[in-house]
């Protein structure tokens, strides 16, 4: 561009300065010729003013002139690549201050026309993700260039198995600002059994101006770099894993063998000692003439422990020796005894149990009554033989039960001593006078002599 002339006068300069227009992230250059019209030797400041004045220089920024001569100095402009470089026209002036003659200062301005840029700068995170059906992914974007622009997805995949969403579609950025863009990756179809399967995509991010730049979009087409995509992978998992494979089929094999193998010879070999059982069981002692233990014309009353029988009512004078009246085996039989014992608070007191004559009790089961929860001491002694002392606070009911009985010889007994601390209370609420228990012993009475 040739400058166009300025009036001249006593030490002004000669020119204004030329147009320019710069991109960001590049060099530009223009002029300005400084001519001196004065009479005396000048020496000439220069500094740019105005918004282009953080990245414009002049080079020289000084010079000195003999009257009637000029020189031309370069301003030279690099505004930065970043958002904060806004385009569009933007003023530019030069101040021009004379060492000698100050008071004529002057301030040439042309327009500088910063051109804009797009740069979008993306990440997708994570790269790889593992689901049945689904993955989610995070979009990352910021606009690093110095226009707001709209921007766009677009994903690839070898085939159409996935299906992509994303929210928001097509945000909208201001130079400097990001947004985080969430990807929802689905498959059609879930992998029931069988390894992982590994499906790559591809995400290209593609950004559109003002409507004043978007017929300038197919122009810069070839001229913008090429943004590679961003890679990912979304790896589908199977419902069940192979380790359950070989589970259900152990497990199948167990069902099949416990059906087909062990049950039948289980219910064999149970319906076989059943049959046994039943037939090796033998026929009690005490039966006569085929009739089950314990009957008679008696009814089959249970022996009592004192042993005396007297003859009922329609029994055979002529009873067979070693039968009881009420014609009861006189063999072994069931038998149980009592033994109710009260004493005083703070006494000691002893109840017994006499075997009658002839006879031996083998005892299998006592059972011990507190029911009024009293509190002491209890001694149960067979014969000479101490069976068990209790602190009587420390039950209401117990029991005790033998496999190989406790045999009483004729004329020993069966002693209960109780020494009573506190009487306590019943279920009347009101405590009692004297503490109360009660033992029943049973067992198998039968005679010395068969």
């Amino acid at each position: 561009m040739t400058p166009s002339a300025a009036p001249s006068g006593p030490s002004a300069p000669g020119l204004d300065i030329p147009a320019v227009t710069v991109a960001p992230g590049s060099t530009a250059t223009t002029s300005l010729t400084v001519r001196n019209d004065s009479d005396i030797v000048e020496a000439y400041s220069l500094e740019v003013v105005g918004d282009c004045a953080p990245w414009a220089t002049v080079e020289p920024p000084r010079v000195s002139l003999y009257p009637g001569t000029s020189e031309t100095v370069t301003i030279r402009l690099e505004p930065p690549r970043s958002p904060g470089t806004r385009p569009g026209e933007i003023p530019l002036g030069v101040r021009v201050l004379p060492t000698e003659q100050p008071e004529s200062v002057r301030v040439p301005e042309t327009t500088v026309h910063v051109e804009e840029f797009r740069e979008l700068h993306t990440e997708l995170a994570p790269r790889r993700r593992r689901g049945w059906l689904r993955g989610r992914y995070r979009l990352a974007v910021r606009n690093l260039g110095n226009t707001s622009v709209q921007v766009g997805f677009t994903p690839g995949q070898a085939g159409e198995e996935l299906r992509f969403g994303f929210s928001p579609a097509k945000p909208k950025l201001e130079p400097g600002e990001s947004a985080e863009v969430r990807l929802r990756v689905r498959t059609g179809k879930p992998v029931w059994f069988g390894s992982p399967v590994v499906w790559p995509f591809t995400v290209d991010t593609t950004e559109s101006g003002d409507q004043e730049e978007a017929r300038r979009d197919e122009a810069r087409r070839d001229e913008t770099p090429v943004r590679p995509p961003l890679d990912a992978e979304f790896v589908q998992i199977p419902v069940f894993p192979k380790w359950l494979l070989a589970v259900l089929a152990a497990l199948l094999a167990l069902l099949l063998a416990w059906f087909t193998l062990v049950r039948p010879v289980v219910r064999s070999a149970a319906k076989e000692a059943a049959t046994q059982a039943v037939q090796a069981r033998p026929t009690p002692g005490g039966a006569q003439d085929g009739q089950s233990p314990g009957t008679g014309s008696g009814g089959g009353k249970d022996t009592q422990p004192d042993g005396n029988k007297g003859a009922q009512p329609g029994s055979s004078p002529g009873a067979t020796p070693g039968t009881d009246g009420d014609g009861t085996s006189a063999g072994a039989g069931q038998s149980s005894a009592t033994i109710d014992l009260k004493t005083s608070g703070g006494a000691s007191k002893a109840g017994t149990y006499k075997v009658p004559q002839d006879r031996v009790f083998a005892i299998t089961d006592i059972v011990v009554a507190n029911f009024q929860g009293d509190e002491g001491v209890l001694t149960i002694t067979f014969g000479d033989r101490k069976i068990t002392t209790i602190a009587l606070e420390t039950f209401r009911n117990q029991d005790y039960h033998w496999v190989t009985p406790i045999k009483i010889t004729e004329n020993d007994a069966v002693t209960v001593n109780v020494t009573c601390a506190k009487p306590g209370t019943p279920a009347t609420g009101r405590q009692a006078q004297v503490c109360h228990e009660v033992l029943n012993v049973s067992g198998v009475l039968s005679p010395t002599r068969q």
